[in-house]
């Protein structure tokens, strides 16, 4: 096995391993936005926002009118003034649930996730397309002239705005393409692909591409990297789908695949 494939070996497993970990993708039993107001929560029939496992009365929530939120355990412990992040949504538990308030569009709602879930279990295995070397690619990492602001549709048709900055550049049989980073980090850029594939191999909305090795004017893009989004995996995921400049005429027949009985 060459370095190259050893190195793809452990970041599938690490990719697997993300999927099923406490706060992976797997075990989200609820998604709920919030309102100005209190609401309570917990698995009693006498909450507001009524879950289908943990503790029988968690606490409540409440929503101020600048769209600051306060958890209040319903233990009686101090009140706890959350801070709101779009990147890095503030998390507290109770008994087996991991809950987090995730902001979008300025809007915010209550992810809970089981972490006592059999659902990582029941995943079925990934398919992958052969590992293809050809498809990792150093492309030109292009500066645009200005900061380019986009709405990007979701999978919950919700648009979003976003900042684009750069565009990664690359030839493949010939011919010039040009996508477009709509979110991620200056150290691992995100591109949301779709590629002609989503017909009949891949998920049909789209695929994720994090840049690598990014420098001044090179990144690299490993599209035997492409993983399936969030929103495949659940339904109380929000995904981006991708801007027309990212839906390519052509086959990527790499990455993952899929998922077996999914769309």
């Amino acid at each position: 096995m060459t370095d190259y494939e050893t190195a793809y070996a452990q970041w599938q497993a690490r990719r697997l391993a993300a999927l099923k970990a406490p706060d992976g993708w797997l075990n989200i039993i609820a998604r709920v936005w919030l309102s100005e107001g209190t609401v309570t929560v917990g698995s009693a029939p006498d909450n507001d926002i009524v879950l289908s496992a943990g503790p029988a009365h968690i606490g409540s929530l409440t929503q101020d009118a600048a769209g600051g939120v306060t958890y209040a355990p319903a233990d009686g412990g101090a009140p706890l003034v959350l801070e709101l992040s779009k990147y890095q949504p503030p998390r507290f538990t109770a008994g087996d649930l991991l809950l987090e308030v995730t902001t979008l569009n300025g809007e915010n709602a209550l992810r809970v996730r089981d972490t006592a879930s059999k659902a990582a279990e029941s995943l079925p295995p990934i398919d992958y397309f052969p590992l293809d070397p050809s498809w990792r690619i150093v492309a030109e990492w292009v500066a645009l002239d200005r900061p380019r602001g986009l709405t990007i549709d979701t999978s919950k048709s919700i648009p979003t705005e976003v900042e684009a900055t750069h565009k990664a550049v690359f030839t493949r049989d010939g011919t010039t393409y040009e996508l477009l980073a709509t979110h991620g980090t200056p150290e691992a850029p995100q591109f949301v692909i779709r590629d002609l594939t989503a017909r009949d191999s891949t998920y049909a909305a789209c695929r994720f591409v994090f840049g690598e090795q990014v420098t001044e004017d090179s990144i690299v893009l490993d599209f035997n990297k492409a993983i399936n989004p969030p929103c495949a995996f659940t339904e109380h995921a929000v995904c981006p789908l991708p801007p027309a400049e990212n839906v390519l005429p052509i086959r990527i027949e790499a990455g993952e695949k899929r998922l077996r009985d999914g769309p």
